[in-house]
């Protein structure tokens, strides 16, 4: 069985991070989409851990081959614990692709076994990003274009709260 490991911190789920795994639903037989604990992140994040969990499993529903999980370690040791050899990564642009190449020789340093893939996001969500999203909803913007819309009122909601 070919499983693929997702991660990130989904702070929260766009339009672009759904691209992204559903274009590796249909190459990988599982994929599980693993809610990371970022460090770098933790004092910005907006939606709890749950939150996101939540807000990803309704964005996936229509998707019987992904898992939606949350871990807080190092991501080559949940591949490890997982029986996961392959990670796959949206890109943007050019400019995430040394962040996303500099993670993945870290992951292959501590797993042997593990290959990082990566997927160009579409045309359509080059531009988004999470922190896009939030700052457009927080100040009273329409994100109808840019999150899922089985979680677009979920989301709208909370961020008019901030």
């Amino acid at each position: 069985m070919r499983k693929a490991l997702c991660p990130g911190s989904f702070d929260p789920v766009t339009n672009g991070h759904l691209d992204v795994i559903e274009r590796a639903s249909k190459l990988f037989d599982e994929v599980y989409v693993v809610v990371m604990t970022n460090y770098q992140k933790i004092g910005s994040m907006t939606f709890s851990e749950e939150e996101r969990v939540d807000l990803i499993q309704k964005s996936v529903s229509h998707l019987d081959n992904v898992i939606v999980d949350t871990y807080s370690g190092l991501l080559a040791e949940y591949a490890t614990e997982h029986d996961i050899h392959i990670i796959v990564k949206g890109l943007r642009a050019v400019s995430d692709f040394e962040n996303e190449f500099q993670q993945s020789i870290a992951n292959k340093h501590i797993n042997k076994s593990l290959e990082t893939v990566f997927l160009p996001c579409s045309q359509d969500h080059m531009f988004l990003s999470s922190s896009l999203v939030k700052q457009i909803g927080q100040l009273g913007g329409d994100i109808k274009d840019f999150v899922p819309e089985a979680v677009r009122d979920d989301i709208t909601k909370r961020l008019r709260k901030e």
